[in-house]
């Protein structure tokens, strides 16, 4: 078993699980998003696609698509939350909500291409 596979293949999953944890729930009700758990997805995002350089393979190159997909989305989601909060003062009213969520599942299915781009690949491997 190599441990660098292993882990990579985790922080790979565990970027697309954190991300719909947060992206579960009414789309509209900010109680149903917490910000702390936007955080540790994009920092685990942040993480997956850090371990995702320096493959030199089209099928690497695809992966780090992906992941950049969905940091540039997720990054925007918490740039949303922050001049809602912090900038305008509007607060979390259920069309910034949406948008949050929306640019959230944006990067939900970059993490599930990601996903299967994983299976694809370790289905390929020969032993």
């Amino acid at each position: 078993m190599n441990p660098e596979k292993v882990i990579f293949g985790f922080f790979i999953v565990l970027s697309l699980t954190t991300n719909f944890g947060f992206f579960v729930g009414d789309i509209s009700n900010p109680d149903y998003h917490d910000e702390w758990q936007l955080f540790v997805t994009l920092v685990v995002n942040a993480i997956a696609t850090v371990l995702k350089f320096g493959d030199r393979s089209h099928l690497g190159a695809t992966l780090l698509a992906t992941s950049l997909a969905a940091m540039i989305q997720l990054a925007a989601a918490a740039i949303v939350w922050a001049i809602a909060l912090h900038g305008t003062g509007v607060g979390l009213t259920p069309m910034v909500t949406v948008s949050i969520v929306s640019l959230s599942g944006g990067a939900m299915i970059a993490n599930v291409i990601s996903v299967v781009l994983l299976i694809i690949e370790t289905m390929m491997q020969r032993r």
